[in-house]
């Protein structure tokens, strides 16, 4: 059964994430198949990626890249990425690939 699965990027400048960016796919085949297509995809689907906004404090200040990563090594990174998933209408466990761009380089 196809689902759909995402290559997020994290735009990150001068060590703060300041977008997010994503392209849906609708894909079957195994997990390690759909990553694998992701990956090839990842150059190619930037300029196209659907900007989102990135979160911000209550100052309108960009989160840390820092901060970021200690939340993605608590696993609570997914979080960050609600509206994405909702805009997207993905499965509650969405299949993603996550990709720093960083000061306008796409990091592999």
């Amino acid at each position: 059964m196809p689902e759909i699965i995402l290559n997020i990027y994290l735009i990150i400048n001068n060590n703060f994430v300041e977008e997010f960016r994503a392209v849906s796919y609708k894909k079957e085949g195994s997990d390690n198949d759909k990553i694998d297509f992701l990956k090839s995809k990842v150059k190619s689907d930037y300029n196209n990626a659907v900007r989102f906004d990135s979160p911000t404090d209550n100052k309108g200040k960009f989160m840390n890249y820092n901060k970021f990563y200690k939340l993605e090594k608590k696993g609570r990174h997914f979080e960050l990425f609600e509206s994405i998933f909702s805009s997207f209408d993905v499965s509650e466990k969405p299949l993603v690939c996550v990709t720093p761009v960083v000061d306008g380089k796409i990091i592999n």
